[in-house]
């Protein structure tokens, strides 16, 4: 069904028609097929940047479309609802274009921000290493400064777009041990010793690829530092708090997908003359979906509008994040009993999205992660 959005201004309802026909021409209807396939859809990318949706939140002179993030995580709910690759590929680009959009100097925003956000290229965030994920200030991806740039080595790891993208933003220790030592860099794809190992096998998301990628004696110039020297945990940091609600936005698009194939199928179904929308049981399953939907598309953007009025916001972040994720694990798995042995095949979507939401519980911080979050701001008062 479509989601009735109170929407700020006849501009955002313009943005969310055009998401909505870009989905259902040109995206929901080769999602099972690439997903199958495994195939990366590069030119789709192509296409959202084309019509300005991935650059939505950043500024006009820069080439972005200066939407509040109110309006730019609605846009993101909807390209996941018709193919989670999109909606998380399009959430992963804007966050690894943050740092230099609110960290960098003057002229890598002018040099740098207009082919990122206008479309023409692709980004990728790299933080987790193989031994080092939920704590990322233990990373050991290391920049040696020298006199003219940084000599960088080190492995990253469960990198999306990895040996797709066009651009890298890389967390490397250029100091001591701990989160001070950590410094971020703009890192265009190309660069010599730059490699990437073969895409991960994964149980869902299988068109969006996720590899290690390692750099063995990458040369980068000094103006690839994003921010201060010693400040790039705080701007991973600061980049996860806002990723952190764009896959709270891609979990409540891919739960509302499972909602409309169950309810479809429901009041299709009929068992002992009577659709099965109709018994108690079934309906109060579809209910309860349709309940938890809501309450989490609302968590995500009251967290957005702190965001958007320039009040903190962190807290409300990790809340929906481990909200909507676990919802939409709950969601797509009770669409699945909905359509019963249907369900358990390939032949209807909602097989797929259960797989999908699984990964949603982990990426961008673990929800136990986010608990821990939220609970230390509850010591904190």
């Amino acid at each position: 069904m479509t989601v009735a959005r109170a929407l700020p201004t006849p501009e955002a309802h313009d943005l969310i028609d055009l998401t909505r026909e870009l989905v259902a021409k040109e995206i929901a209807p080769r999602a099972a097929a690439d997903e199958a396939s495994g195939r990366f859809p590069r030119e789709v990318f192509a296409t959202l940047g084309a019509a300005g949706l991935l650059g939505l939140p950043y500024p006009e002179e820069y080439g972005g479309a200066a939407q509040p993030q109110e309006v730019y995580l609605q846009v993101v709910e909807e390209l996941a609802a018709g193919w989670l690759t999109v909606g998380l590929g399009t959430s992963v680009h804007t966050l690894s274009c943050f740092p230099v959009a609110a960290f960098g100097s003057d002229q890598q925003r002018e040099e740098l921000l207009p082919a990122m956000v206008g479309g023409g290229l692709l980004g990728a965030y790299c933080l987790s290493e193989p031994q080092s994920g939920s704590d990322a200030a233990a990373l050991t991806t290391r920049a040696q400064p020298g006199p003219d740039g940084y000599t960088v080595d080190g492995v990253k790891a469960w990198i999306t777009h990895g040996g797709v993208a066009d651009f890298y933003l890389l967390m490397a220790r250029t100091g001591a041990a701990g989160p001070r030592g950590i410094s971020a860099f703009h890192v265009p794809a190309g660069l010599d010793g730059l490699s990437f190992g073969p895409p991960e096998h994964k149980m869902g998301m299988r068109s969006s690829p996720t590899a290690q990628v390692r750099f063995d004696g990458v040369r980068l110039p000094s103006d690839a530092l994003v921010g201060a020297d010693g400040e790039g945990f705080r701007i991973a940091m600061a980049a996860l708090d806002g990723g952190r609600l764009g896959i709270a936005a891609c979990a409540v698009g891919v739960a509302q997908a499972a909602l409309d194939a169950a309810l479809a199928y429901a009041r299709e179904r009929q068992q002992f003359g009577t659709r099965i929308v109709d018994f108690q049981g079934i309906s109060f399953m579809l209910a309860d979906m349709a309940t938890q939907i809501a309450a989490a598309r609302a968590l995500y953007l009251e967290a957005a509008r702190l965001r958007d009025a320039g009040r903190p916001y962190g807290t409300q972040a990790a809340m929906a994040k481990l909200f909507a994720t676990d919802m939409c694990m709950k969601v797509t798995t009770d669409a699945v009993q909905v359509l019963g042995g249907y369900g358990y095949v390939e032949d209807f979507p909602v097989e797929r999205y259960m797989r999908e939401a699984k990964v949603l519980q982990i990426v961008e911080g673990t929800n136990q992660i986010q608990r821990l979050v939220i609970g230390r701001a509850l010591a904190k008062g």
